[in-house]
């Protein structure tokens, strides 16, 4: 199993930015242009890009689809994308601009048949958001908590045909301590294809998440590209060798 680090572009108003722990007060704004942010990631070696669209997390009308179809248009990268995906219109939608993936997060909660139905039908271009604070899972741009834990839905979700959830502890989201791969590794144990988030700062976070003893097959990276605590370069450069030994094991 080989590795993949996920830069994260992160859309709000047309913009590129960074929230601490999801709340919409705690914003930074890095880039006005997503295609600079995005063709500096293509220079420097991104294999994928993980966008979200907080606009339509939050549930506000916005004009970053029009961004993003531009983006899958303009950049030869494969894109995952998550934020307002509630029905299946929004859905296919996504996936006619171009998306290769899409991330279903309060959907897989409130709408359980709707990826009963699409899971068959997608198979490995569909994801599903685990936000979780406190082990439980949060929705709706992660504002309203829920009392489903992340492994009860993980389990729900793999017994409709959902194999990959991106995993983010909520609470380590933008605060550079490093993500929870030990609540990662517990959805991977129950059968899951995890991709870890939230709380990277640092370039030892990376290579312990690329380690073959993480049990997560990727981790998105966000805050510490932008504030230029390491580059993607210099990541993608530290996890060649953990790839190597992970195809060993």
């Amino acid at each position: 199993m080989t590795f993949t680090l996920y830069p994260a572009i992160d859309l709000r108003h047309g913009r590129v930015v960074r929230l601490s722990q999801g709340e919409v007060s705690r914003e930074t704004v890095y880039e006005a242009d997503l295609l600079t942010v995005a063709t500096e990631f293509a220079a420097q070696g991104a294999t994928w890009l993980h966008v979200v669209n907080l606009d339509g997390a939050f549930g506000e009308a916005s004009p970053n689809l029009g961004l993003l179809k531009l983006l899958c248009a303009k950049i030869k990268i494969p894109v995952q994308f998550g934020g307002g995906l509630r029905n299946e219109a929004a859905i296919e939608q996504a996936l006619e601009i171009g998306v290769s993936r899409v991330i279903l997060g309060t959907v897989a909660l409130k709408e359980p048949e709707l990826i009963r139905r699409l899971a068959p039908k997608l198979g490995e271009r569909l994801v599903v958001g685990i936000d979780a604070r406190d082990g439980l899972v949060a929705v709706e741009g992660w504002v309203k908590a829920s009392n489903v834990g992340a492994e009860e839905l993980v389990k729900q979700m793999l017994d409709v045909g959902v194999c990959r959830f991106v995993y983010t502890d909520i609470a380590r989201d933008g605060m550079m301590v490093g993500p929870d791969l030990m609540g990662a590794a517990r959805l991977a144990s129950l059968g899951a294809k995890v991709i870890a988030s939230g709380g990277v700062g640092k370039l030892e976070h990376v290579m312990a998440a690329g380690c073959a003893g993480a049990g997560v097959e990727g981790l998105i990276v966000g805050k510490a590209l932008y504030e230029g605590r390491f580059t993607l370069r210099d990541a993608l450069e530290a996890i060649k060798v953990n790839n190597v030994n992970r195809n060993r094991t």
